[in-house]
This record gives structure tokens, sequence and C-alpha cells, in this order.
């Protein structure tokens, strides 16, 4: 997690693989995306007086079924209305939170979870076994969570406990169950009833945030009324926020071309499962070997493309796991030395000096971050015998190139679930594996990693492999941020999903 206090380059939250394209340079080199430059060099503007009231956006035009709505103003409220089974804490493990106990049965491929004791909903009815399913049930088929839960068969409620069958192996899968449990009957409402810390009351026309009296925690909640702002629309939003009327929203800083604001704001940063990496085409003669790959493994400068090129907002990875996740194998990493690339590259016969060979490095041109990555990591690769030719190309026309094989490398990005089930990056036929690359040993090992009871030991045996056979580049894990009018909020500790985990420790400061 990182904390800044600048003015900041606001991005309003849109979604990982959409943005907004800018005006590229013809040729060369690997500039920095949009007004980085002038990030790190624009004076910090004093703070604005403190306000009287902490308010947070709304979209007025939208409902606030956590399972269903958007991303943005409506699932940062959310947090603050609902709770998961789960929760995930800031080095992306499942911590217990609506329930107390998950035991495994790995011959029936079941998951029993035991529900906490004494869990209310807002309006004081008790939370059971039937509403978590129903909820769950309904996720199964939400585009939000369709794909998470596709290894679900069945969910049944039981007497305090809920019965989750798996189709398929998977230690790991309580990592998934963060989904917000809204009470049965309520999901068509404008504002489905929740088990948090807080409640929306409607005063005159007027909603706000008022705590929840019925919450099962303890401790003292940050305030006893939050105001809720209309904000329909991205400009709403940025209006809303850089006029101080909200003093909190949530924003992916490396998604879309940066607008600048006047003003001083702090950011605070949280890990994310979105990974970027660089992808080969193992269908070319010259990229179907193992050993071509893993030379220009060691031509990727991982902590330049995250520290500059997204400005900090992610974190170097040489593996397809978070480095902040325990799971990380931190002891096989090999820093970056332009020495080794050589020696790698001397070693496959590409340093000779005589020939240049001419690659394709595939990028979608959904905003300048993305391109400026993938054009300074050509730049960097094209050396010896080498010289990598970035295509930017709009989202349809990358997807169909992709699927069609016509490309040599690629850049891209991806959100992976908190289990880290990789088989539709790196197993024969995923989704996700679109060169047709096979490895038996790399499937053995993956249905190793989901039935394994040792996942440590585990990813460790997949990322030797992986690093011996280089089908994808992992470079860096994306951090999302939560951006605050400066001096307002101290404490905050946010992670992926929510920006107020550790509600209890966060002091707002007001006038």
């Amino acid at each position: 997690m990182k904390f800044r206090k600048a003015a900041v380059f606001l991005l309003l939250p849109a979604l990982l693989l959409s943005g907004c394209a800018q005006e590229l340079p013809d040729e060369g080199g690997a500039p920095l995306p949009g007004d980085l430059a002038a990030l790190s060099s624009q004076k910090e503007e004093p703070s604005a007086a403190l306000p009287e009231t902490f308010s947070l956006p709304y979209d007025s035009g939208a409902a606030l079924d956590p399972v269903t709505c958007p991303d943005g103003a409506q699932q940062t409220l959310g947090a603050l209305l609902y709770e998961g089974l789960f929760q995930l804490d800031e080095e992306l493990e499942p911590q217990y939170r609506l329930c107390t106990d998950a035991s495994y049965d790995p011959e029936a491929m079941t998951w029993t979870l035991q529900l906490r004791e004494g869990v209310t909903f807002s309006d004081g009815s008790s939370l059971t076994a039937s509403d978590v399913a129903a909820t769950l049930n309904r996720a199964r088929t939400a585009p939000r969570y369709q794909a998470r839960l596709a290894c679900v068969q069945s969910v049944r409620a039981a007497k305090g406990t809920v019965v989750i069958t798996l189709n398929r192996p998977n230690t790991g899968f309580t990592a998934l169950l963060d989904i917000p449990i809204v009470k049965a009957g309520t999901e068509n409402n404008s504002v489905p009833t929740g088990t948090g810390p807080y409640t929306l009351v409607s005063d005159s026309g007027n909603f706000y945030l008022a705590p929840n009296s019925s919450w099962w925690g303890s401790g003292k909640l940050p305030a006893d009324r939050i105001e809720l702002v209309p904000c329909t629309g991205s400009d709403a939003l940025r209006y809303q926020f850089t006029s101080h009327a909200v003093q909190l929203i949530t924003a992916d800083l490396t998604d879309s071309e940066p607008l600048s604001a006047a003003g001083s704001f702090s950011s605070t940063d949280a890990d994310t499962t979105v990974l970027q990496y660089i992808g080969f085409n193992v269908q070319r003669e010259l990229l179907s070997d193992p050993a071509v790959r893993r030379a220009l493994s060691l031509g990727v400068d991982r902590f330049t493309v995250a520290d500059v090129y997204l400005s900090g907002h992610a974190v170097a990875a040489q593996f397809p796991v978070s480095p902040v996740s325990a799971l990380y194998p931190a002891e096989l990493e090999t820093g970056y030395s332009y020495n080794a690339f050589e020696d790698a590259m001397t070693d496959v016969g590409l340093n000779t000096g005589e020939t240049t060979r001419e690659l394709t490095l595939l990028v979608n041109d959904d905003n300048s971050f993305k391109v400026s990555i993938a054009r300074y990591l050509a730049s960097s690769l094209s050396v010896f015998d080498l010289k990598f030719t970035v295509e930017a190309l709009p989202w349809e026309d990358y997807l169909t190139a992709l699927a069609a094989g016509n490309y040599d490398l690629y850049f891209a990005e991806v959100r992976l679930t908190a289990d880290w089930d990789l088989m539709a990056l790196i197993g024969t036929g995923g989704q996700l594996n679109y060169s047709g690359w096979s490895d038996p040993a790399m499937d053995e090992i993956l249905s190793a990693c989901a039935a394994s009871q040792n996942r440590a030991a585990s990813m460790r045996a997949l990322c030797v492999r992986l690093s011996s056979q280089a089908p994808i580049l992992p470079v860096c894990f994306k951090r999302t941020s939560v951006l605050t009018q400066t001096g307002v909020a101290e404490g905050l500790s946010p992670t992926v999903a929510d920006p107020f985990y550790n509600l209890e420790g966060i002091t707002l400061h007001l006038a």
C-alpha cells in the first residue's frame, strides 16, 4: 500500500479493459503517458479548509444492489452497507466475516460454511443460511461474479450452515467468497437490506448513511452521519470531488487519460489481482523455443514499468501471483541485469550482429499508459539481433488479432481471482491462452495446485515450471487508489474491494 499527498491528476472509475485513447507519438522511444512528467513536478496546493460533514457520492439513477451495480460510487457505498462471508485483507488473503468456520471435503469437493451467530440485517431480522444461499445463487448468473463462481455446482442452505459443492477441486475457494450478502426478497429494492455497519436513511428526499444499530461489530464508527451527494456521470463525479462537495472517491489512476485538477488530495493505494503481462505466439518458429522466451524475460525491467510508467500504482512481479500474497515465491526472483540479458541472448544465437529479425508487439490502444509501456518494452528488447515494432489497435481489432493469431507478442491485462487459478491463462485450451500453448507437465501442476492443502509449495512448483517454459512474461500487478480531500481521513488502509477496510481504525477530521 502506498500513501501520497500531492496535487494529483484525477481519473474517474472505469472498466479495466476500456478507456480513452489519445494521439500517440509517431515513432521511437518510450514516452511517458499523459501528464506524468507534470505530475512529478507540479507544486502542492495549500490544503482546503476542513468540511463540516463527511460526504460520499452516489448514483441517483442506479440501484444499490451490490451483486449487479457497476464499479464506482455504488460499490464504494456498498462496502458500508453490506458484508460477505469473507473479506480480502491487504495481502489478498480471505478473512472471516459473516462466517466463523469453513471446512472442505476433498472427496465430495464440498465446502461447509458455519455462519456467525447473532448477525442481523439493518431491519433487525436475523441473517439465515437461506439469505446467503439466495445471494450466492443469484451471483452465479450475474455478470460481475459469474466467471468467478463457474466452479460452483450447487449452493444449499442448512441449519446455520451453507453447503457449496464444486465441480472441480479448489482448496482456495474461500478467497472467492467476499461477495456482499443481502436479505433474500429485498434484492429488487432500490437499496437491498444488508448487515453492514451503516444503513441508508431518507430524510425529506435527502439521503445519508446512519450507523446500523443492529450491526454485530464492536467499536466506534468514524461518523454518526455520512451525507450522500447525487452524482450521475463522470463529469458530475469529478466536479463534486474537486469542489470538495464529496471527500472520498475510488479510482484507477492508470486506467484512462488523466485530467489535471487543482487542489490538494491524498491518494492511498490498495493492491489488486490485476496482472499486466507479455504473451507469446508460440506458433511462431522463433518464439516456440522456451530458451528464447526465457532470454527475453531477462530483458524486461519490471520495476521501471511499475515505478515510472505506472507512477508507483503497481508492483513489479515475475510470477502471476501478487507479490503481497504469502504464496508469492520471492526466493525465485532474479533481479534485472543487462549483462544477464546479453549473455542469454548470446546463448540462443540472437547476439550475432549479423542479421536483424523483426517482431511485432500488439497492444490495445485504450489508454496512453498501456501503449507507453508497450513501447518501452519494445525499445528495451530491440537490441542485439531483434527489433520490435508496437502495433496499437482498438479493442475489438486487438481481440480479433489475438483470436486469429496475427501477432508475435502482445501486451495484456487480466483480472485474476484471489484463489490464483491460472488455468484460463496458461492451461491447455484456456480461454486466455491465445496462442494455444500446451504443456502436460503444467496442466498437472495446475490441477495439483487446485487440490493442494499446501498451496505455497504448489504455487512454488508452478512458478518453477513457468520460469522454465515462459509462455507468458508477468510484468506487474496494478494498484487501485482511494482519493480523499487532504486532512479529512486518517487511518485508511483500503483493500481491493473495500476502501473502508478496518473501518473502526479510521478517524475523520471535520470542521
